[in-house]
């Protein structure tokens, strides 16, 4: 197997007393979309930060392109696309002005960008946006403008922290459009998310964070495969608690009550639905295990405040 095009291996960040990165190591290859995902609190944003030599490890080490991080910052990130969690565009620039300036920082000549600019436009369906400002611009555009911008250099790998957070779903289909594009193409991506059709859209491979610590690796259906049953029920009206302590000893290898719902999980669903039916009143949904049963299984299903 070639190199890897990001390696991190043993990182340790403390802030205070708190651990926010626990002896994290993972690989990124060329070609490969890895999410990253956890509650809030997980160590994802500050992982992030320390790839981009924003923040520096307190141990461990970070190489990109083979080279370390945060010691060759400048060679690296003239080869790095980021999309940042915010909007980050300058709001008295248009949009292709936007592309001229940001590609000026990575010293490249103004005929270059010039040329690469209706490209660029059109791959985010923005041609007809080339002269407005940002704030003419709606959440979809400016995110997709974003993603635009950062491949003015024409990076090798994408560093994307939440590239969809705050689209509606029309807006984050046509930039998961694009983000396969890229991947397409040849490119590489670390993803950070908290959407888990986005993560199991796009992601080759995932890291699961939870308090710092990686507590999961591997394909999506893999993870899906190994950690849970493959039939779920959910139920729907009555007492979740009574429904739970009836059925459950019978026809569940495990089940969970949250608010008003009952989550049944099965290696087969066919006995519990029919024992459900006996109960009247009851609305049911059976679906197979997706990644959002996942992690809620590996991380819990309370509320992560943000900090």
């Amino acid at each position: 197997m070639t190199e890897p095009q990001l390696s991190c291996s043993h990182l340790f960040k403390r802030f205070g007393n708190t651990t926010v990165v626990d002896d994290l190591s993972f690989d990124l290859h060329a070609g490969e979309c890895l999410g990253v995902i956890g509650p809030n609190g997980a160590g994802k944003t500050t992982t992030f930060r320390m790839c981009l030599g924003l923040t520096t490890a307190d141990s461990g080490s970070i190489h990109v392109f083979g080279m370390p991080m945060p010691q060759e910052t400048l060679a690296i990130k003239a080869r790095l696309g980021v999309v940042s969690q915010f909007d980050s565009l300058d709001p008295d620039f248009s949009c292709s002005e936007n592309l001229m300036v940001y590609g000026r920082y990575f010293g490249m000549a103004s005929a270059d960008i010039r040329e690469r600019i209706p490209a660029l436009l059109s791959f985010a369906a923005l041609t007809h946006k080339a002269d407005a400002k940002p704030s003419e611009l709606s959440g979809g555009m400016k995110r997709r403008l974003s993603l635009a911008r950062a491949l003015i250099n024409d990076p090798q790998l994408l560093l994307l922290d939440e590239p969809t957070t705050g689209l509606d779903p029309q807006a984050r289909h046509l930039m998961w459009e694009r983000l396969q594009q890229l991947l397409q193409q040849g490119k590489s991506i670390l993803l950070t998310t908290h959407f888990m059709d986005e993560a199991e859209r796009l992601c080759d491979r995932l890291l699961v964070l939870d308090h710092g610590k990686k507590i999961a690796e591997g394909k999506p259906r893999d993870l899906i495969n190994q950690y849970l049953e493959p039939d779920v029920v959910e139920v729907f009206g009555g007492d979740p608690k009574v429904i739970a302590a009836c059925v459950a000893s019978n026809y569940a290898k495990r089940v969970e009550v949250s608010g008003d719902t009952v989550f049944f999980y099965s290696d087969t669903a066919a006995p519990l639905l029919k024992a459900l039916a006996d109960i009247s009143g009851l609305r049911t949904l059976h679906r197979p295990a997706n990644l959002e049963d996942l992690f809620l299984k590996l991380t819990g299903r309370q509320i992560r405040e943000d900090g």
